[in-house]
């Protein structure tokens, strides 16, 4: 009997023992599989008490039992050991220094193309001209038709354009707005002219974004333009120079440059210019850039309004915001506006 008992303690040691030496879950389990498994020695030595008498059976068994209650006990105190040591090493792999400063959340900021525009709108706010907006899915009259470019008119060929079924097209231009803003104007003071009154002079700008097929380095299938238009009965050439100019000196903050009208072709406007600009000081000191179409508003374009063109008459301008932009920031690639990149959005947050 009591070598028994020295036989069962010593399996109890072997199977603490084992159990400590244990370093995985996976591990754990083989060891235990040689204690309790189905050939395990615990398991062998139930087995033999078949062949015991009744009386030895019983006391053999209950000692076995207590025994595999001792070596269970040591298997679930490893397993809890193991279960401790990995949620410790979890705990410390998502520690938080709560010392270490908070985490500020990002600062955002305006878009240049935004700022551009935005600041186009401050400078034309201040001479009087509102601020118009309209659809970007344009019917062919707006876009085309009423501006003088009928469906035969050789200059749509000016324009790579997106067209959309049922005779829509993304506009090519905010031009449109001329039309839509000057009918309007012309329908609340109606009554003037039924009178023979005079009617409050058209001013008006609207920027927004455009479509063209047409991508490089300068050139993007949307960008951003501004249309101007001032419609009065004595609008003249020499209104649209002193307008255009303040508006670029203010824009750049500087009058240290020089404004030049070469004539061109709109079908819009009779006559009509390019207008070009040149910095006196900095990179682009010396080179003529083009910064904008521009001329007296065609007389068809007039009657479209509403309005007698032996009576009323204005100029129209339309400038690339992007382009303005690029030269305002020193930007030499126009498709950085629209990459994302924040590397180069944050420099003007």
């Amino acid at each position: 009997m009591n070598d028994t008992v020295s036989s069962l303690a010593t399996l109890v040691a072997d199977a603490a023992a084992a159990f400590d030496a244990a370093p995985t879950p996976a591990e754990l389990e083989n060891a235990k599989a040689r204690f309790l498994g189905k050939s395990g020695r615990l398991t062998e030595l139930l087995k033999g008490l078949a062949a015991l008498a009744p009386e030895e059976k019983k006391a053999q068994g209950a000692r076995i039992n207590e025994a595999k209650q001792q070596v269970e006990a040591a298997l679930n105190a490893r397993r809890q050991a193991l279960a401790d040591a990995e949620l410790a090493q979890q705990l410390r792999a998502e520690a938080l220094d709560v010392t270490l400063p908070g985490r500020t959340p990002g600062q955002g900021g305006l878009h240049p193309v935004t700022r551009a525009m935005e600041r186009i709108e401050q400078i034309f706010g201040s001479m009087g001209f509102d601020v118009a907006d309209g659809p970007e899915i344009e019917a062919d009259w707006f876009n085309f038709t009423a501006l003088n470019t009928p469906q035969d008119h050789p200059a749509r060929s000016m324009h790579d354009t997106f067209y959309v079924e049922g005779g829509y097209v993304l506009r090519t231009h905010t031009s449109p707005m001329q039309i839509r803003y000057a009918v309007q104007h012309v329908k609340r003071h109606k009554h003037l002219l039924d009178a023979g009154l005079p009617m409050p002079e058209i001013r008006v700008i609207a920027p927004g974004r455009t479509y063209r097929v047409d991508s490089d380095a300068t050139h993007s299938p949307m960008f951003h333009q501004v249309e101007g238009l001032w419609v009065g009965e004595n609008i003249s050439f020499k209104d649209l120079k002193a307008v255009y100019v303040d508006f670029i000196q203010a824009f750049f903050e500087t009058k240290d440059l020089e404004i030049r009208f070469r004539p061109s072709y709109f079908p819009f406007t009779e006559p009509s210019a390019e207008i070009d600009m040149k910095f006196a000081t900095g990179p682009l000191a010396g080179r003529w850039l083009e910064v904008s179409g521009s001329g007296q508003v065609h007389p068809q374009v007039i009657r479209n309004m509403g309005l007698d063109p032996e009576r009323y008459i204005g100029f129209a301008f339309g400038s690339g915001i992007d382009r303005l932009a690029m030269l305002r920031y020193g930007v030499n690639d126009l498709r950085l506006f629209f990459d994302g990149d924040l590397r180069f959005l944050r420099q003007f947050a």
